[in-house]
């Protein structure tokens, strides 16, 4: 199994972002799907995270209202899209998958089995 994170940039504060993540090797339809971010010296971040086939995103604090965890099943692909980005956004973006549905939180990172390679995300000022 491999995902293939992409559509990173730099982009202005209150600018959008869509990053993407394809997997190969299994469907990600019956995965749930974190996403989370990086600062160089920081810990990773969790993001926001989809844990049902069709339901809803689940945000953090810093990201809810703003990033939507988005499904497409016929490319086995699933989206962030990101709105009224921030500088404080500024990050390497990863993609995970986790083989288990259901959760009513956004899982700890040992929970995902399987990782995409990150792809930098520049909001600036």
């Amino acid at each position: 199994v491999q995902l293939q994170a992409s559509g990173g940039g730099l982009v202005q504060t209150g600018g959008s972002l869509r990053l993407s993540c394809r997997a190969s090797g299994t469907t990600l339809e019956y995965y749930a799907i974190g996403w989370f971010r990086q600062v160089p010296g920081t810990k990773r971040e969790k993001v926001a995270c989809l844990t049902t086939e069709d339901g809803a995103t689940l945000s953090t604090d810093s990201t809810k209202g703003r990033f939507t965890i988005i499904r497409d099943n016929e490319k086995n692909t699933v989206y962030l899209q990101m709105n009224n980005l921030k500088p404080e956004d500024t990050a390497t973006y990863y993609c995970a998958a986790g083989a288990t549905l259901g959760w009513t939180y956004c899982p700890p990172e040992a929970f995902y089995d399987h990782w995409g390679q990150g792809t930098q995300v520049t909001v600036s000022s």
